[in-house]
This record gives structure tokens, C-alpha cells and sequence, in this order.
């Protein structure tokens, strides 16, 4: 019997080993496939050009991505340039569709995004180092392409006040190594506990050599999505800090 449990117990840590080798092998060869490790660490910053469709409208956007955290999505609708998402280094905030004005988000939710800066310009680029978990989980067809279906586990975020699990599911083509599918629970709001999808198409080389998705779409699983076409992405633009001010006595 002994024996019996010490055979289970090789071979366990052996299919442990084997697991966490696979994942590290996916991810490297994500970044070899996408231009190289050292590429992707010269990122500062990208800004976007892209158009998204709401109902039959094309709406033009320009996203910006810094690597200190700053970020912002500028919407130009109507002849008025709309702010969303934008973190200016200490605050999150957004312009309220309705009334135009804009508006700080609350401390948790500004506190979970602080939580991910780490991430640009990709999720995997030190994650070790930063306390995140990597494991292949198994593999599954997506739209006729064989994945490796990877679990992404990140420090815990707070909804209501309360520690909640930060888990994702990225799906890599089997072939090419590259992410076509992230999937993560929401975890708040109207959509709570569906299953919010995005899907990555149309890798295209940058300026610096790095391959990125022009075609992203973002939906429910199971729905519709809702397709992001981007017709550029500048590698490490000239960004006024003006571009993330908070405006006060709006």
C-alpha cells in the first residue's frame, strides 16, 4: 500500500511539473511567435485608432496605454469628444453619458484597476514575479481552432467590500501560440455572473516588430459581441499629460 501511494504521489508531482512546464512553453512561444520578450519590454506606451459599431454607426476612438498606468478611451460622437476610462495616475474617471459631466469612479473600483497596471503591455510579461498564477487546464475547440485553454489566477479584487476571486480563462491557438479568447465571470452590475468574452483576430506587426490583434470583439459568451476594428497602434507616442486631467468645475 505504501508503495501504491508513493508511486500516486510521483507521478502526481510529475503531472504537476509537466503542467507548469507546459504553461511557461505556451507563454514563451506566445512571445517568440509575436516579435520576442525584449520587444514586448520596450513598450512605454500605445495609442490606437479605431472605429466601433453602434447600431449601424461607425464611432471613431482613440485609446491611449501608458506604462506607469495612465490611460484613456476618447469617443468622438456628435461633434463632442467623450472620456471614458481614464486613470490619470491617482484617480479613474469617466464622462457621464447622460448628463456629459465628468465623474470620479469610488474607491473600490479605482483600487482594483490600480491592482492590474502591472499588466501593460501584456499580462504575462513577469508574471511570476508579480504573484500571478499560470496553468494549462486542458484543450478545447473555439470556432474550429484547437486552444490551449490557460487559467490566469491574479490577486483576489474586492466587490462589496469583499475579497472575490480574479480569475481568467485565456484560450491560445494551438498552432500559432497566440490568445483568441479571454473569458472572465462579471463579477458586478447588470451582467453579474455571466461570462464576459473577448475575442482577438487580424495579428498585424507594430513599428517595433511586436504583433498585436487589429480586431477585437467584446460580448457576453453565448450573445452577440460587439467588434473593435483598429485601423493603427502607434508604439510609444508623444502623449500630452493633459490627455488624463480630471477637468474640475465641469
Amino acid at each position: 500500500m505504501k508503495h501504491k501511494l508513493l508511486t500516486a504521489a510521483v507521478l502526481a508531482f510529475f503531472a504537476f511539473t509537466a503542467s507548469a512546464q507546459t504553461a511557461d512553453e505556451i507563454i514563451a512561444k506566445y512571445f517568440e511567435n509575436t516579435g520576442g520578450i525584449d520587444k514586448w519590454k520596450s513598450i512605454e506606451g500605445i495609442k490606437m485608432s479605431a472605429k466601433v459599431n453602434q447600431g449601424g454607426m461607425e464611432i471613431p476612438l482613440e485609446i491611449v496605454q501608458l506604462k506607469d498606468g495612465r490611460q484613456s478611451t476618447s469617443i468622438s460622437f456628435q461633434g463632442k469628444v467623450i472620456k471614458q476610462g481614464v486613470y490619470d495616475g491617482s484617480s479613474l474617471w469617466s464622462h457621464n453619458f447622460m448628463t456629459m459631466k465628468a465623474e470620479k469612479s469610488d474607491a473600490e473600483s479605482t483600487e482594483n484597476f490600480k491592482q492590474d497596471i502591472g499588466d501593460f503591455p501584456d499580462v504575462f510579461l513577469n508574471y511570476k514575479a508579480r504573484g500571478i498564477n499560470v496553468e494549462v487546464v486542458g484543450k478545447e475547440t473555439v470556432e474550429g481552432t484547437e486552444t490551449f485553454k490557460v487559467k490566469v489566477t491574479k490577486k483576489p479584487i474586492k466587490v462589496d467590500g469583499q475579497p472575490t476571486d480574479n480569475v481568467s480563462f485565456y484560450y491560445f491557438d494551438a498552432e500559432n501560440f497566440v490568445p483568441l479568447v479571454i473569458e472572465s465571470e462579471v463579477k458586478a452590475g447588470p451582467g453579474k455572473g455571466q461570462v464576459s468574452q473577448v475575442k482577438f483576430s487580424d495579428y498585424q506587426e507594430l513599428s517595433n516588430g511586436v504583433m498585436m490583434p487589429f480586431t477585437m470583439t467584446q460580448g457576453v459568451k453565448g450573445g452577440p459581441g460587439q467588434p473593435l476594428n483598429i485601423s493603427s497602434i502607434e508604439v510609444n507616442p508623444k502623449v500630452d499629460a493633459t490627455t488624463f486631467t480630471y477637468p474640475e468645475g465641469q
